[in-house]
């Protein structure tokens, strides 16, 4: 009976996790870009009272065993890059990757960052930068005097100055792919990380080797589907409640036993 106690306490430690994920998700429902999250969990190793294949005393081979699983544990918290919904802006600096890809954010340290949201705005030098100030890359500036900016679906930057009735390209946005994307470390401010279970970047322009397409004046915004997730918040919510009402049914046994002695 301590054994179960210990069993239902991994399922309610697992369940309390899988809220803190759902919670995380539902959180982020209006951040552009966002991949919402999922945990996966997997059950522990188990206690062999008997090892199937074994001969019974009369010779004959036991085909079923006796193994006692002793719960659960998480596996992975993993993202799901699904594409998600595209609002119209209409802000010349709001981009979306229409398709594979992420944005390359240049931070302080020196370090190369990935984002899927295209929140841009223009710092005092008029480079392109995210809503934190980080510059994308390539950087692209845009001159002080310019009336209008363009991005094609290949990440051309054209801009129209004054005097001039064609516009000039003045950079490219390229974008980024990975072998794995569900291995990128997310760090926050809508930034992902490099790892060794992503793999390296694959850096080039847009609409190129199944890389997506830009669509300026939209943002995808998140992919977290409210609906989904109050339907998991209310199924890890009984799950957490089963497990609990076997530790109360555990105690109870414990507590008749306890009571034998009188």
């Amino acid at each position: 009976m301590l054994r179960s106690l210990y069993t239902a306490a991994t399922g309610m430690r697992a369940q309390d996790l899988n809220v803190s994920v759902i919670a995380n998700n539902l959180a982020n429902v209006n951040t552009a870009g966002f991949k919402r999250s999922r945990a996966d969990f997997e059950d522990l190793f188990y206690q062999n009272l008997r090892l199937m294949g074994t001969l019974s005393n009369a010779g004959n081979q036991i085909p079923t065993g006796i193994q006692l699983g002793l719960g659960v544990k998480p596996a992975a918290i993993q993202k799901i890059f699904l594409q998600g919904d595209f609002a119209q802006t209409q802000n010349p600096l709001d981009v979306a990757i229409e398709g594979k890809g992420f944005f390359q954010i240049l931070q302080p340290n020196g370090q190369f960052a990935y984002t899927r949201a295209g929140t841009f705005k223009l710092d005092n030098l008029g480079r392109i930068v995210t809503s934190e100030g980080l510059v994308l890359q390539p950087a692209v500036t845009i001159p002080v005097n310019a009336i209008n900016i363009s991005i094609d679906p290949s990440g051309n930057v054209s801009v129209t100055q004054p005097g001039s009735p064609v516009p000039s390209i003045v950079g490219t946005i390229q974008i980024a792919t990975f072998q794995n994307q569900a291995g990128l470390q997310a760090i926050g401010n809508n930034l992902l990380l490099e790892s060794g279970a992503s793999g390296p970047p694959i850096v080039g322009l847009p609409g190129l080797q199944d890389r997506g397409q830009l669509q300026q004046g939209f943002l995808e915004l998140s992919n977290v589907s409210v609906v989904e997730e109050l339907v998991n918040l209310i199924t890890a919510q009984r799950a957490y409640e089963i497990n609990s009402r076997t530790v109360q049914t555990a105690d109870e046994m414990l507590q008749i036993t306890s009571n034998l002695k009188r």
